[in-house]
């Protein structure tokens, strides 16, 4: 009997690790045509139970009618589609065309003016300095040259943030830039533009190591890491994995790309050595070792809980779209505190009182969950990630000025990835430390608002004089053009 019941365990022993084999089985199948044929958006929209299905079976006996009188309300006529008024900021390049045949003396009595909308392709033009020479006194007197940002080169201010611009915020790569500028009547090589890049990403260096300062000096900090392939010097044609570690500081909204050669947790836990505050990560073990430090604030990212019960949906729907309402029950108290634009305070208190409890109720359903779905699942692994996190993802609310996920910093990161597919991969770890310079400073400039083109293009033609201990003032965040 004993050795029965041996066998008869060993045997549902077998058939649950089947049966978690064919769940995760079923679970990559759906993933896969998720991928191919599914909407690429995180909200979640829980399904309406009232609404019939499109395939429900047609009635036997035709509905019974009833007669219904109603009151026809005329319909009004439809409004001819009004056209939007052009932005008054624009330039306006005027051109006055005379009637014919106008007699002497006529009285003007007013005038029509139809604007359109026009475009001048780039174009470049040659920037002289003239410096005449003058004999005074048997000796030659001239005034001094102004501070040029590259000496040895004929390389301009603006020019060179136009290559920068668009390599980095337009995603257009060199060898692109290359026919672009030949269209506007300059020759220069593929070399020649990388070397002008490159003398930019340099002359910028002294400010991104301020920004970086100024990043990790915070309170409070946002971290992932993203891929960018690098060209092996050492074997020809070869390409190897590198990583941009980001760094975003929310309350100062600045960010800071740090290029590394790998995503060994050494790189964050030696950025950060001095760092003290709350650290907000993914649950990538690599961030373990900052969480366990002391005098560290660890926070998870809600968005990443969401994402894996949303993959969950078409293993146990009924699970996952629990937990998934949750889930957008605490964004839409985040939401609701964005929109009233409350204070730290407000909202810490706000989340005292609506969210804390939302957070009790789906920590008790997922401790209870937990011990009745299979551990292999893809709703047993949502579940222990969840928990496995769970103090992090909660941590939110011990802040005001903390926030409920990641996104921000991952929404910083998507040019990385546009970038990727289109220059493909940085050709030395040198090129991606300075590529590492340029998303920082422009990634800055996005998060207040600053035109780009105009941000470097004056900054890099005041740096070679400005003092060396107020770069901060030309940090995207503190920058302010020169009056001319």
């Amino acid at each position: 009997m004993i050795a029965e019941a041996t066998d008869i365990e060993e045997l549902r022993g077998e058939l649950r690790r089947s049966q978690e084999q064919v769940a995760l089985l079923t679970f990559q199948l759906e993933q896969l045509k998720r991928m191919i044929f599914g909407s690429r958006s995180e909200r979640f929209v829980p399904a309406d139970l009232a609404q019939g299905t499109l395939f429900e079976a047609e009635a036997t006996a035709p509905p019974p009618t009833q007669a219904i009188s109603y009151t026809r309300t005329k319909p009004q006529e439809k409004k001819q589609p009004v056209r939007e008024a052009i932005a008054a900021h624009l330039p306006r390049v005027e051109c006055v065309i005379e009637p014919e045949n106008i007699p002497e003396g006529a009285k003007r009595i007013g005038e029509e003016v139809t604007e359109t909308l026009a475009y001048t392709p780039g174009s470049i033009h040659v920037d002289r300095i003239v410096r005449p020479k003058y004999v005074v006194e048997a000796a030659v007197r001239i005034a001094p040259l102004p501070p040029m940002p590259f000496p040895k080169s004929n390389l301009g201010a603006s020019l060179a943030a136009h290559i920068c611009v668009s390599k980095f915020t337009d995603h257009l790569p060199l060898y692109r830039q290359r026919t672009q500028l030949k269209r506007a009547g300059l020759e220069a090589s593929d070399s020649t533009i990388g070397g002008w890049f490159q003398a930019t990403a340099t002359l910028l260096e002294p400010l991104g190591a301020t920004l970086r300062k100024e990043v990790l000096a915070g309170p409070y900090l946002q971290v992932d890491e993203s891929p960018i392939p690098v060209q092996d010097n050492h074997q020809e044609g070869a390409l190897r994995k590198g990583y941009h570690w980001v760094y975003h500081a929310p309350l100062v909204k600045a960010v800071l790309f740090d290029y590394r050669p790998g995503r060994s947790a050494d790189f964050p836990t030696e950025m950060l050595e001095s760092f003290q505050g709350a650290l907000q990560t993914d649950g990538y073990a690599g961030y373990e070792k900052l969480a366990a430090k002391e005098g560290i604030t660890a926070l998870a990212c809600m968005a990443h809980a969401r994402r894996y019960f949303d993959k969950a949906l078409n293993n146990d729907k009924a699970r996952a779209m629990y937990a998934l309402e949750k889930i957008q029950q605490l964004y839409a108290i985040e939401r609701g505190c964005d929109e009233r634009d409350d204070p730290p305070d407000k909202r810490q208190e706000y989340r005292r009182r609506e969210s804390v409890p939302i957070l009790d109720g789906l920590e008790q359903w997922l401790k209870t969950e937990i011990n009745v779905v299979a551990p292999k699942s893809p709703i047993g692994t949502a579940i222990a990630y969840t928990l496995g996190l769970w103090p992090r993802l909660r941590a939110y609310t011990l802040d005001g000025r903390y926030l409920i996920d990641n996104n921000r910093i991952e929404n910083t990161i998507r040019p990385l990835a546009i970038g990727r597919k289109n220059y493909l991969f940085a050709g030395s770890d040198r090129g991606a430390q300075q590529a590492a310079v340029m998303y920082s400073l422009l990634g800055t400039c996005k998060l207040h608002n600053v035109e780009p083109f105009a941000y470097l293009s004056d900054v890099i033609a005041r740096i070679p004089e400005h003092k060396a201990n107020k770069l901060s003032e030309l940090l995207p965040q503190n920058w302010q053009p020169l009056e001319k």
